[in-house]
């Protein structure tokens, strides 16, 4: 029997799962899907907008691989020095393949960056979509909003179309979601009506796709605002014939919106291109007051020069959406230049030699690239270098079941009646707010909700 570890319960880990039990090259594969958090599904649980329901139900086609008889789940286990060295868990099974993602931001690398109002937009999705590492100790719930009236998201792809279309929605439209109740609340009272979303290249380079931007356009009590004279800086607006089909669709939408005449609504998204930031501005109380911007240009090669000419936009919120990077894991080989751990075909390279059965899958293996749906054709190249590497991996004798080594290590894994229960928890949750199902926000209601397990 080859005993596989998965570390990553998002598309990626659990595709990887899906491709290892359907094969039939090794008859007999058994896969423990392992995740730092007592949930599974990653980003699909915890960075999809929670007003996308039918992104979100791609839980259910992850959910039907996690539930395979020869698939267990294993939340509450995290990798680390600390607590599980990845040679250590290398020694429970014959292979681990690591899907951990990309958690960290980039950052601006602008004076300002860390004046107090000033966030990565992924801490403003963890907060409304409930992930338990949301808040940091001190930081009160509404922290993200009061007394907020205009935001700035810097970037235009999907995650900063999401945060501008959560921010100017209405309570009514996020309450039959599963956005956590103090979120909802803090939203529902929120004074926003200016989002601007604000990107340093031009509306053909912009990295949102056609379906996310026309949601902008849809919102109630919400118009878009877009300047014609910003896409006309941009050489493809005036003939997008020969663009990429995607981008010319966005700018058709942009056109759309630029020729069209102000409206007077209550809240405003105003989308901005060829704005490069230079500076996050301090206010009287020392929060974010704004951010100045300098004008930048095409250069003819695909990037932008700066023009020299220099603009301010106030904001009391500042989200910056400028793409992720990934982040060392202690005790394995890792590529600070690219962000991933080296690898060939997803092998784990040490010291560029395959490192035998420790492999790689996701944006942890190719970077922060790619859809959700471009993680199946990622983690199947690693499995069938895996299935390659199955016959020496075998020769290794394994000391038992690898559960009984993980709780030898000291930890407690939260098994799918577990997460059963959490998910019973939070239908009785939403029921008893008069909602639909109601997403737990915070460590202790999780871990509480995972002991009220029915022994599977």
């Amino acid at each position: 029997m080859l005993q596989v570890a998965v570390v990553g319960s998002g598309p990626s880990g659990v595709y990887a799962a899906q491709s290892l039990v359907q094969q039939d090259r090794v008859p007999d594969v058994r896969v423990d899907v392992l995740d730092r958090l007592p949930c599974p599904y990653g980003l699909v649980r915890y960075g999809v907008a929670p007003d996308h329901e039918k992104i979100k139900s791609l839980q259910n086609n992850l959910r039907a691989v996690l539930e395979h008889e020869r698939v267990r789940f294993l939340g509450g286990v995290e990798i680390g020095p600390e607590t599980l060295p990845p040679a250590r868990l290398l020694g429970l099974y014959h292979a681990v393949v690591y899907c951990v993602g990309a958690a960290a931001d980039r950052r601006l690398g602008v004076p300002g960056e860390e004046l107090p109002g000033s966030h990565s937009a992924t801490e403003f999705v963890s907060w409304y979509s409930a992930h338990p590492d949301a808040l940091p100790a001190g930081f009160a719930p509404d922290g993200f909003i009061r007394g907020v009236e205009s935001t700035l998201v810097i970037g235009v792809g999907n995650v900063a179309v999401d945060v501008a279309r959560i921010l100017a929605r209405g309570v009514a439209e996020l309450l039959p979601t599963d956005m956590p109740d103090a979120a909802l609340g803090v939203l529902a009272g929120s004074r926003v009506r200016e989002v601007h979303m604000v990107g340093r290249r031009g509306p053909s380079q912009a990295r949102f796709t056609t379906k996310e931007l026309r949601e902008l356009g849809s919102l109630p009590e919400t118009e878009v605002v877009v300047d014609p004279a910003e896409l006309a800086l941009d050489p493809a607006y005036l003939d997008p014939s020969g663009l990429p089909a995607a981008s010319r669709r966005n700018v058709e939408v942009l056109r759309g919106w630029a020729e069209r005449p102000p409206s007077g609504l209550a809240r405003r998204i105003r989308l901005r291109f060829f704005l490069r930031p230079v500076a996050l501005t301090a206010g009287v109380s020392g929060r974010v007051a704004g951010a100045r911007f300098e004008r930048t240009l095409p250069d003819g090669r695909g990037g932008v020069t700066g023009a020299g000419r220099y603009e301010d936009i106030p904001a009391q919120l500042v989200l910056r959406s400028v793409g992720y990077r990934g982040v060392p894991l202690a005790g394995l080989p890792f590529d600070p230049d690219r962000g991933t751990v080296p690898h060939a075909a997803g092998r784990v390279l040490r010291e560029g030699a395959p490192s035998a059965g420790e492999y790689v899958a996701g944006w942890i293996k190719r970077g922060p690239t790619g859809v959700i749906g471009a993680n199946r054709p990622c983690a199947k190249e690693t499995v069938a270098s895996l299935l390659d590497d199955a016959p020496g991996l075998l020769r290794r004798e394994l000391p038992g079941d690898p559960l009984a080594g993980l709780r030898a290590a000291g930890l407690r894994p939260v098994e799918w009646p577990g997460w059963l229960a959490i998910e019973r928890a939070e239908a009785e949750l939403g029921r008893s707010l008069g909602r639909g199902v109601v997403k737990i926000p915070d460590w202790e209601g999780l871990r509480g909700a995972a002991a009220r397990a029915t022994p599977g």
